[in-house]
């Protein structure tokens, strides 16, 4: 076996991310803290006596706070979906991976997660000489609490996650069931595996995004980059650069890369490398930003269509939102008779409405049909529908046994008494004999 074929089943070496402190490091645990309570305390927010926050996929309801959303309404998911993927070439395109550096799931919990490791082995040298050790008590006893911490994280974790999708007081109170049992048991351990045990992996071999991102760098994309003219050649005393060698940015990286090689795709744009060189250049007297974020134009062509086109996108969907009437209607003709004859010589013809009420109070809504003259609803024309539901309402419609047989264009309208402005128009067609 040659050197090349042996490189591919070289053992992957382990990471100890040292811990750093500094003003990007900051801002990744303020994100952390956001982003977490924002997950964790989202699930327990109510609104009109009923979780805020529930996408009840069983009952094909989603609630957003005042909001209720139908299958339907499956367009404002589309529109979410473009208004993210807008953001992320938008921020890509100004300052790279700050995604991946700051906000994304597993940048954050792995972050989390080697918190506990520090609470509880210590930090990067003390765990490394833990490893090196035989199984001795503190070790088993120290691993032992670890991994303890990071299984109930993750099963907390998988139960939040499910509590978006069954009410989350309902899933504590009672046993879960069959499948809320298998998917906070899945979403557990996928937490525990990629935020424990996989890591830097995921970044560099699962994540899509570290492959394409070069497609949305330009000359002006604000990256991380050492100051070789400054910093070479390493080293301390006379005729040195800046650049003492200690390693620090290697160490602190969660990568485990050397950005003094330049950009690579493994680099997740987290910027401890920055704030571990800034303290390393303040003990030694230099000045900082000897790897600093490059300099670039962030005001350019694409960086200001990409904002036109998100801002226009995310305008749309408020306008439409605002302006979303709370009523939708479905016309449904009665299959088991086309047309009949009934009293008095009039034709008639049989519908289903399937009225929703998208709205948090009960609603009365009288119904209309207009389109042909003298065309009426015989009998009662006003359906009562509870709040947030749908109900199947059958209508009979008649007319003067006048046109000529054939089938003609009528309207229905929906409207909801006592609220102005809720109105719904839907066409069908009447069919004379």
């Amino acid at each position: 076996m040659n050197l090349a074929e042996q490189s591919l089943f070289e053992v992957q070496r382990k990471i100890y991310p040292r811990a750093v402190h500094g003003w990007y490091a900051a801002w990744r645990w303020a994100l952390v803290w956001a982003t977490q309570l924002v997950f964790y305390g989202g699930a327990w927010l109510t609104w009109n006596e009923r979780q805020a926050l529930l996408f009840d996929v069983a009952h094909r309801k989603f609630y957003l706070f005042g909001l209720v959303f139908w299958p339907q309404d499956i367009i404002y998911l589309a529109v979410l979906l473009i208004v993210c993927a807008l953001s992320l070439f938008l921020f890509t395109a100004v300052a790279g991976r700050l995604w991946c550096g700051y906000a994304c799931p597993q940048t954050v919990y792995t972050e989390i997660f080697l918190w506990l490791e520090r609470v509880v082995e210590g930090d990067r040298n003390a765990r490394m000489r833990l490893d090196k050790q035989g199984f001795t008590g503190e070790k088993i006893l120290r691993k032992t609490a670890k991994h303890g911490l990071w299984i109930a994280l993750s099963l907390w974790t998988g139960l939040t996650f499910v509590g978006y999708f069954t009410p989350i007081r309902e899933l504590l109170s009672s046993p879960p069931g069959a499948w809320e049992a298998f998917w906070v048991l899945f979403y557990g351990f996928a937490t525990y595996g990629n935020a424990g045990w996989m890591r830097e992996q995921v970044c560099k071999y699962m994540c899509p995004y570290a492959r394409f991102q070069s497609a949305m760098f330009d000359k002006d994309t604000l990256i991380i980059t050492y100051d070789e003219k400054r910093g070479e050649p390493r080293g301390k005393g006379e005729g040195k650069g800046d650049c003492v060698d200690c390693g620090i940015c290697v160490q602190v990286c969660p990568t485990g890369i050397d950005i003094r090689k330049g950009l690579q795709y493994e680099c997740i744009g987290c910027a401890a490398c920055i704030d571990g060189c800034d303290q390393v250049m303040d003990k030694v007297g230099r000045p900082r930003a000897l790897i600093r974020y490059s300099k670039g134009r962030v005001l350019r062509p694409r960086v200001l269509v990409y904002s036109a086109i998100l801002g226009a996108v995310a305008i749309a969907a408020g306008v439409s939102l605002y302006l979303r009437t709370p009523l939708k209607v479905d016309v449904i003709r009665d299959r088991a008779a086309i047309a009949r004859e009934v009293e008095g010589g009039l034709i008639e013809n049989v519908y289903r409405l399937q009225i929703m009420n998208t709205t948090e109070q009960a609603r009365a809504f009288e119904i209309e049909v207009s389109g042909l003259p003298g065309i009426h609803v015989w009998g009662e024309n006003v359906a009562g529908v509870p709040a947030a539901t749908s109900r199947m309402v059958p209508i009979r419609v008649r007319i003067d046994a006048g046109p000529a047989p054939a089938s003609y264009p009528v309207e229905f309208t929906v409207r909801a008494l006592g609220v102005e402005g809720v109105t719904v128009r839907e066409t069908a067609a009447f069919i004379v004999r």
